[in-house]
């Protein structure tokens, strides 16, 4: 929803009160996940030890030209990937594999 400057009012209250925060961003590492990462580690965020940070980023190697929704699709960027990755870090991945598969 933002990028800088960062409402940290807001990711600081979200790293509080959920288990799992994921940043997305179409760019490469050092980005807005840095960014929050940062601030996280600056107020303290990340000492309670039992938040989950995941930053998703494009990979750092050539995609070959695609429709956008493909290359995010290949990066893990799209929904399901960062459903996936959510699961992932909340150690639910067979869950998330059964819930897939009645889906369809």
């Amino acid at each position: 929803r933002f990028a800088k400057p960062l409402d940290e009012d807001l990711i600081l209250r979200l790293a509080r009160e959920h288990e799992v925060l994921v940043t997305v961003e179409e760019g490469a590492i050092g980005g807005f996940g840095s960014y929050v990462l940062q601030l996280l580690a600056e107020h303290g965020g990340l000492d309670r030890g039992n938040l989950k940070v995941r930053s998703l980023v494009l990979p750092d190697l050539y995609l070959d030209h695609d429709k956008p929704e493909r290359l995010y699709a290949r990066a893990g960027l799209d929904a399901a990937g960062i459903v996936a990755k959510v699961f992932e870090a909340l150690g639910q991945e067979a869950g998330l594999r059964r819930r897939l598969k009645r889906m369809g």
